[in-house]
């Protein structure tokens, strides 16, 4: 069963006690998938990510990322898969059914940054490669130094970050399980 339950034509619906305008959360979607967009994300996959994510369960079926968005099965098969090979979502499959099932972590934007160390690496290296091969007294080549020593910076200021976001992250959620209690 579907985590909502849609009520009359106002659209709203019920969940956790609480009332909810499914148009509204519709147009926070679009909104944010937007943004997503702007910042180099493909559009379905920035949609399908924002629909899981504005889900109270943050687990969606195809079928239910279809009927929310209003797309094709082969529109969210698409994005799932681009999703999922960037580690925004996985795939899981309930017990003893055929249906897929798709999860947006809790933690999606700490993993995405985490990643960004192995692509900073990576840049630095072929930095350092450009800066030899164009001199560092060029022009070109200070130019090309400068940007490697921003990224070493980068890296360094990412680390230290990760690591105060897991500390931070780690007393809001006993804060919120003592709250539950």
């Amino acid at each position: 069963m579907s985590e909502q339950r849609q009520h009359g034509a106002g659209r709203t619906a019920q969940t956790a006690g609480d009332t909810r305008d499914d148009e509204a959360v519709s147009q926070f979607v679009e909104r944010f998938a937007a943004q997503l967009v702007d910042a180099g994300m493909q559009r379905m996959s920035a949609r399908v990510f924002a629909c899981l994510l504005a889900s109270d369960s943050g687990v969606l079926t195809s079928a239910e990322l279809g009927e929310r968005l209003q797309v094709s099965p082969a529109a969210v098969s698409g994005a799932i898969r681009y999703l999922s090979q960037v580690d925004m979502v996985s795939r899981e499959r309930e017990p003893g059914s055929r249906r897929d099932r798709y999860r947006v972590h809790s933690d999606q934007w700490y993993e995405a940054l985490a990643r960004r160390d192995n692509v900073l690496t990576r840049w630095e290296g072929t930095l350092r490669e450009g800066v030899e091969s164009l001199g560092e007294a060029s022009p070109a080549g200070r130019r090309m130094s400068e940007t490697l020593v921003f990224f070493e910076f980068l890296q360094e200021e990412l680390a230290g970050m990760l690591q105060r976001w897991r500390e931070h992250r780690d007393r809001m959620r006993a804060e919120y399980d003592d709250a539950a209690r």
